[in-house]
């Protein structure tokens, strides 16, 4: 039997490539794409390459659509994209449409790019302890030079506005970008034949259809990555909230530098709730002892009161510590639960489970006890090896659960016994000496006690990331005592934390401790009689402070 060969339509496919993240939608996308060609007679074809857990990656669903001619040869469609060959690529988010570029599936003489402007950070950038976020400014200037066409704004506020979800925004895009030969009508249609969430989907995408207009005609500006290393945030203001305790607190604040007050708000929120109105008076207390020495300054440089406004960020910060009451009482929140159920879109009569990944360790247990009870617990080796077993590994908690949820709500209960816990204890004597040295600084130079407040931020979270940024923490507190007295001293602490905070593992740390160490060491020399060096391991990198001694001159 002889069977005629199959005749293939050599034409090229539209190819749109889309990269989004769980939760996206990216797949409800990919089904409007499809289902709207095939409502205009197109032959399309969806696949998906799924990408890896925890925001490490996002996955590629890839979409390619012919229109069919009357010969009745079989179309040829690809499954994965192919560099240099797609038409249209969709970021659900801006870095994604930075790694297309960087993938080259974006090329400026084919390819239109439609990216939401908003972030949802990776892994990557979370990790670091600074500010490790990806300059969207760099993005935009690649996307503009990459790409045939680029419409970039944010969708996602479009889509929480209209209580939708980002991709609604991005088919509104897609419709207004002109990529595609549908019109308009044919995209609304494609979203009413679902029959979920028509309203909404509909006003998001009328408002991005709008945007996506507006964009073409007059392109905005990239944005700018903002100055000084973190992102500018809306400040609450400093008034009465209905508390009499409270808004006795308020008042007293008042009296603060106005240029302080926003921030002294959200500080004073933040102690009180962590713990009660009587630790926001030991905030306030704190607080006013930096303005004191603030307004003792008659430097123009101090007119917007930096230190007073470093001390109310950082001081909060430091009193409002995470520790396992704190852990507990955040998870059992009604909030939370409120929040998780708004970010999934859960339906009326849909039940939600959030399971929590709890990895304490016997360090984190003793610190919740009271001190004596901790410290005993802490010198018995073989007591605390009989608990590590039981207690030092990790376990997955479904919070809304009976057996989990009552627990947990009883340990957050502990918070008024917090004060005689040995966490507390222990983080209480470090923040006194910490604001000691401060505040010491401070009177001889604003700029060097405004930098020894700035260099709490190197301590944050809890277990072993709090253990690595409070050893940081101590390193550069104790090259900032070695460096008091010099005119550059808060330049040189300035750089110290910038150093520490630019990468997880410390190695940025290094140099410029060694830089400092160097120039400390040959000023000593320089004054004073030669240093002789006792002897040491020969294979550390470098001498410690603690290895000097001066000659014997018996």
């Amino acid at each position: 039997m002889v069977t005629s060969a199959v005749r293939l339509d050599t034409r090229r496919p539209t190819a749109i490539a889309v990269l989004a993240m769980g939760g996206q939608g990216g797949g409800v996308l990919v089904d409007w794409i499809v289902a709207l060609a095939e409502s205009q007679g197109h032959v399309a074809q969806a696949t998906s390459v799924p990408g890896v857990a925890q925001r490490t990656g996002a996955t590629i669903y890839y979409v390619e659509t012919i229109a069919p001619d009357d010969s009745g040869r079989r179309p040829v469609l690809s499954l994965m994209p192919v560099p240099g060959e797609v038409d249209i690529v969709i970021g659900a988010e801006l870095m994604e449409a930075g790694r297309a570029i960087q993938r080259g599936l974006v090329t400026p003489d084919r390819t239109t790019l439609i990216a939401s402007s908003h972030r949802a950070y990776a892994v990557s950038e979370k990790v670091v302890p600074g500010d490790g976020a990806g300059d969207p400014a760099k993005v935009f200037e690649a996307a503009q030079a990459a790409s045939k066409q680029f419409l970039a704004f944010d969708m996602a506020t479009i889509a929480e506005e209209t209580e939708s979800v980002v991709s609604a925004a991005l088919f509104g895009a897609l419709a207004a970008s002109g990529a595609l030969p549908y019109p308009r009508a044919a995209y609304e249609a494609t979203i009413r034949a679902t029959g979920l969430g028509v309203e909404a989907s509909l006003r998001a995408f009328d408002r991005a259809h709008e945007a996506a207009e507006n964009e073409r005609r007059t392109p905005t500006a990239p944005p700018a990555r903002p100055t000084g290393g973190s992102v500018k945030k809306k400040l609450p203001a400093l008034g009465p909230v209905g508390d009499a305790w409270f808004d006795t607190l308020v008042e007293r604040a008042r009296k603060l530098p106005a240029a302080a007050h926003g921030m002294v708000a959200a500080g004073l929120a933040r102690v009180v709730d962590f713990q009660d109105v009587a630790y926001g008076r030991e905030y306030l207390d704190r607080v006013e002892a930096f303005a004191a020495i603030e307004r003792q300054s008659a430097s123009p440089a101090n007119a917007m009161f930096p230190l007073t406004c470093a001390a109310a960020k950082h001081i909060a910060r430091a009193m409002a510590y995470d520790d396992v009451i704190r852990v507990a009482d955040l998870k059992t929140r009604g909030s939370r639960f409120e929040r998780v159920r708004n970010e999934i879109a859960l339906r009326p009569g849909q039940i939600a489970y959030t399971t929590e990944f709890m990895h304490p360790r016997m360090e984190e247990v003793c610190g919740t006890l009271p001190a004596g009870i901790g410290l005993w617990l802490e010198s018995s080796p073989r007591m605390l090896g009989v608990l590590r077993r039981f207690v030092d590994r990790g376990r997955r908690v479904q919070t809304g659960t009976i057996g989990w949820f009552l627990p947990l709500y009883f340990l957050a209960g502990w918070r008024r016994f917090r004060r005689g816990t040995l966490r507390h204890r222990r983080e209480a004597a470090h923040i006194v000496a910490w604001l000691d040295q401060a505040a010491t600084a401070a009177k001889r130079d604003i700029a060097l006690g405004v930098e020894l407040l700035e260099a709490r931020r190197l301590v944050k979270g809890y277990s072993d990331t709090h253990d690595a940024g409070a050893g940081r923490f101590s390193q550069l507190m104790t090259m900032a005592r070695r460096l008091e007295g010099r005119a550059d001293a808060a330049d040189w602490v300035r750089r110290l934390r910038q150093s520490a905070l630019a990468d997880a593992g410390g190695r940025a740390f290094a140099d410029p401790i060694t830089t400092v160490e160097c120039f400390l060491c040959g000023a000593f020399f320089a004054g004073s009689a030669p240093l002789r060096w006792r002897s040491w391991d020969v294979q550390s990198p470098r001498r410690a402070p603690s290895e000097w001694r001066a000659p014997s001159h018996k």
